[in-house]
């Protein structure tokens, strides 16, 4: 029998290759839709000439498409094709969705439903405010940013070695991996678990609230998180804590569809 070398070896050059492609899929956001072959390039770290031949192939495959003014790339509808049975197959989004609506016709605010993907939350579901001027959170956004509510609910509930490794790694962002700040961040994570809920109050972006509480399902396992969404302007710090209040009700209700069984009585 032939050794497998050849294989390993094909692997080896398919793994940039494949890893590539998803850099330069990753740089398009919410706040960037539209990016051009040099803004991707410096990016991603990559030449030019291999970004054009990425995004060429992405674009075959209807993941990126060109926009006919700028002739600059952004994400194509081919992504809803990979995306969505993903979506539809999961649970924590269909059962929380109509909880959101009411959460959004409740407070006048953006709820979102966020899960965890190892390194940062990613939005799955989202009901904007249906006020003029709002926080929204597109689907497939991410947050890794180490104050982000969402961020702080999985963290609580992550052991301290491997919290301190991502953020050590700068996976999670952190204004600094001292020990000292790694040791009070730590801290601050035990009080988020306690009281079951987290608050960004302008901590990250200083126009906006963000306030979010942890679903878990009917193997107390936690699978998602509920978030509350506000421009900064809107809410006043005594009005926190009702929100706050208001998005752990709604989370309690998401868990409680999920079969979880409260502790509270």
């Amino acid at each position: 029998m032939a050794p497998p070398r050849a294989e390993s070896a094909a692997d080896s050059r398919t793994t940039p290759v494949i890893a590539n492609a998803v850099s330069v899929l990753r740089c398009f956001s919410h706040d960037d839709p539209l990016l051009g072959v040099t803004d991707i390039a410096g990016r991603v770290g990559l030449h030019k000439s291999t970004v054009s031949r990425i995004l060429a192939t992405l674009e075959q495959e209807h993941l990126v498409e060109r926009d006919p003014q700028s002739r600059r790339y952004r994400l194509g509808l081919g992504l809803i094709t990979l995306a969505g049975p993903l979506l539809a197959d999961l649970d924590e989004r269909r059962v929380a969705y109509p909880v959101l609506q009411e959460l959004t016709e409740q407070t006048g605010e953006t709820s979102a439903l966020v899960v965890w993907n190892g390194s940062e939350t990613v939005c799955v579901e989202q009901i904007p405010s249906p006020q003029e001027i709002r926080h929204t959170i597109p689907l497939g956004t991410r947050y890794d940013t180490a104050l982000s509510s969402s961020v702080q609910i999985f963290l609580a509930h992550q052991p301290a070695e491997r919290v301190r490794a991502l953020l050590l790694a700068g996976t999670v962002t952190h204004h600094s991996a001292a020990d000292d700040a790694v040791a009070r961040y730590l801290e601050a994570l035990t009080e988020v678990r306690a009281a079951g809920v987290a608050v960004n109050y302008g901590k990250t972006r200083v126009d906006e609230v963000g306030v979010a509480a942890p679903v878990f399902d009917h193997r107390d396992e936690l699978v998602a998180a509920v978030i509350i969404a506000a421009p900064r302007y809107r809410v006043t710090e005594d009005q926190v804590e009702q929100i706050a209040a208001t998005c752990t009700a709604a989370a309690d209700e998401v868990s409680q569809r999920l079969g979880h069984a409260s502790h509270g009585g």
